[in-house]
């Protein structure tokens, strides 16, 4: 089973979300910053190195929020949602995308975000509930 990860980035209760680039796979939809994993790569060790690829930052993965599985035409995939350190600012240099924005889950709902990563929702839901306690 192929591997994914997603970037979960979290600044006064609002998510990094990116916009895709208008060619491609997902073309213009809005997702959380990530990529697959690589043959040989850990989870941890592919969000490190998509975050230096896609933004030119340095970051540290921290815990795994969730993981969920879906199909795309590839085949089955598992997406990771780590929670991601090191970003507290816009970066400037984008590869894979052609903004980012900070955006609540509420905004979230309301974009056209790509379909794998809007299953992590109820997760992220869930974590800034237990969050608040």
């Amino acid at each position: 089973m192929k591997e994914s990860i997603a970037g979960i980035i979290v600044k006064d209760g609002a998510f990094l979300i990116g916009h895709r680039l208008p060619t491609g796979e997902m073309a213009s939809r809005w997702e959380f910053p990530g990529g697959k994993v690589d043959p040989g790569e850990t989870p941890e060790e592919a969000i490190v190195r998509e975050f230096r690829e896609e933004m030119a930052v340095v970051v540290r993965p921290g815990a795994r929020l969730a993981s969920v599985e879906f199909e795309n035409r590839g085949g089955p995939v598992r997406l990771h949602a780590y929670l991601v350190e090191g970003i507290s600012e816009l970066p400037r240099k984008l590869t894979e995308h052609t903004e980012l924005r900070w955006a609540t889950l509420e905004e979230i709902e309301g974009l056209s975000f790509v379909d794998s990563d809007r299953l992590l929702l109820p997760f992220l839901r869930e974590w800034i509930r237990e969050s608040a306690k």
